[in-house]
């Protein structure tokens, strides 16, 4: 069985934690409640195999908190930062696009927690979380450079909730067939 390592990254109160409990079925809890520091969520998918032999994987989602005093202070001890990031195979940032300091933000974590670790555009995935009563406008975004490239999405768990599902499966199959095709590689140059 495979095991891959997401992190879920982003600005405080885009509502990471509350896609992180919707998509991995961990919990009901829809409010907002601040992340202190880092939250590992394990669970399988059954959609997702790692190939067509039907090998499974296992999945950690690393809900982490975006507080900006925690984040300044990570910032400025990096040191803690490898630890999030180590043996990750994938990125995904969530910011609410309904908060203009957020596009500025996700900058940052775009640059700190997929540039730094030489992730593909593949490997990340942006998700416009729209709060209940927020509207869940899906019009352009203004994107920086980097973050133009990225398969952006959209998020209204009260309006379309089984689309944002979809679409994290998608993201997941993507991310198994690269964890896959990686171990592949690293057992074909063991056997030459």
């Amino acid at each position: 069985m495979l095991k891959a390592k997401i992190l879920f990254v982003g600005p405080c109160e885009s509502g990471k934690t509350v896609l992180a409990n919707f998509l991995t079925e961990s919990s009901d809890i829809t409010e907002y409640n601040p992340t202190q520091g880092v939250r590992i969520l394990e669970f399988e998918n059954p959609q997702v195999a790692s190939n067509n032999k039907g090998i499974g994987c296992e999945f950690e989602l690393w809900d982490c908190g975006g507080d900006t005093k925690t984040l300044f202070l990570l910032w400025r001890f990096e040191s803690c930062w490898p630890a999030l990031m180590k043996d990750s195979h994938g990125v995904v940032i969530i910011f609410n696009a309904d908060i203009p300091s957020h596009l500025k933000e996700i900058e940052m974590w775009h640059s700190c927690f997929v540039q730094q670790q030489l992730l593909q555009d593949s490997q990340c995935l942006l998700i416009a979380h729209h709060k209940p009563g927020s509207g869940g406008d899906k019009g352009n975004l203004s994107l920086a450079a980097p973050l133009n490239k990225l398969k952006l999405v959209h998020s209204n768990l009260e309006e379309e909730p089984e689309e944002i599902r979809m679409e994290f499966i998608k993201y997941l199959k993507s991310i198994v067939s690269s964890v896959s095709e990686s171990r592949d590689r690293e057992e074909m140059s063991i056997i030459t």
